[in-house]
């Protein structure tokens, strides 16, 4: 099996996203590759309520994916996670790039980056289509 890593600020909403249509994406086409998701900035004292977005939720809901009942809270990246994955993928250049250069600068040119802005930025119906696109032609690289 072949991992695929998204990384966003807070793992709660864009990469937890990819990471479970990913996986439904991948399980679907008897796909080798499985998602996984970490955060580059996860903050206990954000206002994130609950271990993933209620956007996030409801779009995955939509394609009839269901969550576990003991979902995991966000994660922070480190080091083995980068190790562990044959590719990895920073949800948008703009935020993640610096949080990468600062965190991680061995790994910063070896990622591939989208530009795929959060919520303060992007209605989240407009971020969760255009991961979706995104999610789609990486599922078709990867074959």
């Amino acid at each position: 099996m072949r991992t695929v890593l998204f990384l966003c600020t807070g793992n709660y909403y864009r990469s937890r996203f990819s990471e479970y249509l990913f996986n439904h994406w991948a399980e679907k086409r008897s796909s080798d590759w499985r998602a996984d998701s970490r955060g580059l900035a996860v903050r206990p004292d954000s206002n994130n309520v609950g271990p993933i977005s209620k956007y996030a939720r409801a779009r995955l809901l939509k394609y009839g994916i269901s969550l576990p009942t003991d979902l995991r809270y966000p994660q922070s990246v480190n080091e083995a996670d980068f190790v562990a994955a044959q590719k990895v993928i920073a949800i948008d250049a703009s935020e993640h790039r610096p949080l990468m250069q600062q965190q991680f600068p061995a790994w910063e040119t070896s990622i591939e980056y989208w530009m795929i802005h959060d919520i303060d930025r992007v209605v989240p119906d407009a971020a969760l289509d255009q991961l979706e696109q995104h999610l789609q032609k990486l599922l078709t690289q990867l074959v």
